[in-house]
């Protein structure tokens, strides 16, 4: 009767509870009614969908509304990426959206659908790497979009399939993995949203050239947790100094992800072991005198490398 297990039930709650936990984190209103409503309308909708991993399909629109709800998106945005696949998969139409959820949400999730089409026309036109001009494919996306939490929507779309890729056949792993390397990658890098542009080319990376991601996997084995850990003291240990020697920063540390690794290594044609910078950390300052000051404490702290 196309109801969906229990099993499924409570992890579509889960995830459902998890998204309006982070949304009471930075949304200053506290009523979430509507976000409610888009929720039981879109699993009713896709509530006789599956994906390929054998899980309701209603899944991956809560995964990307949860993706932009950790970059503190609008309520608009979050109904839209809840209700993102409904009028390309189900019966709910255009007009249905805007009666039940207003201009706003019902003009971005057409954006979305728009997008989607026009990626498949773009493919299934057979045309040439060269002819594809991926620049102006980029520009052409972002012109498309009226609204630039289309594109946010639809990069938050592509993460979350990017984190499923493993149930595609290989030829489209490579093919969906080439793309996002191509195209939505730059645009998350164009936008600033560093957080999503590096997922997309690690997971990338890990499809489209898994022997050298698994070898970086395995080389840098150290857990995450613990590099964490180990680059956070190393801040803290900056941050002191900085603070004695009378000087205002904002400081922190970040672990390099693999892709950035790997086209170090390819581009400088360098073993893992040559590479220095494993670890950055940033330490930002308000005056070029300040970024001096800094660079002295630093410098009494750590010992130089020549020529580095």
């Amino acid at each position: 009767n196309g109801d969906i297990p229990m099993r499924d039930k409570n992890e579509l709650t889960r995830l459902y509870s998890k998204l309006i936990k982070i949304m009471k984190s930075y949304h200053p209103s506290s009523d979430f009614t509507m976000i409610n409503q888009a929720y039981e309308v879109a699993k009713e909708a896709h509530k006789e969908q599956y994906r390929k991993s054998g899980e309701p399909f209603f899944i991956h629109p809560l995964h990307v509304a949860i993706i932009l709800a950790e970059l503190k998106l609008d309520k608009e945005t979050i109904m839209a990426a809840l209700l993102h696949d409904v009028v390309e998969d189900t019966e709910l139409t255009r007009e249905d959206l805007e009666r039940e959820f207003g201009h706003e949400v019902a003009f971005l999730v057409d954006g979305v659908t728009k997008l989607t089409n026009f990626s498949v026309e773009i493919s299934e036109a057979g045309l040439s790497k060269e002819e594809l001009k991926l620049e102006s494919f980029r520009k052409l996306i972002m012109a498309m979009s009226n609204d630039i939490r289309v594109i946010l929507i639809k990069l938050a779309d592509r993460l979350h399939n990017m984190r499923t890729l493993k149930y595609k056949s290989p030829e489209s792993q490579q093919r969906i993995a080439r793309e996002t390397m191509e195209i939505y990658s730059p645009i998350a890098q164009r936008l600033g949203i560093s957080k999503i542009k590096v997922e997309l080319d690690d997971l990338s990376l890990k499809y489209l050239e898994p022997e050298a991601y698994y070898d970086l996997v395995d080389k840098i084995a150290v857990r995450k947790s613990v590099r964490e850990k180990y680059i956070q003291n190393i801040v803290d240990e900056v941050s002191e100094h900085i603070v004695n020697a009378g000087i205002k920063a904002q400081i922190d540390g970040r672990v390099k992800h693999f892709f950035s690794i790997y086209k170090k290594m390819k581009n400088q044609n360098k073993t893992i072991d040559q590479i220095y910078d494993l670890f950055a950390v940033r330490i930002i300052v308000d005056t070029v005198k300040d970024c001096y000051a800094a660079l002295g404490v630093i410098h009494e702290m750590y010992k130089p490398i020549p020529g580095r």
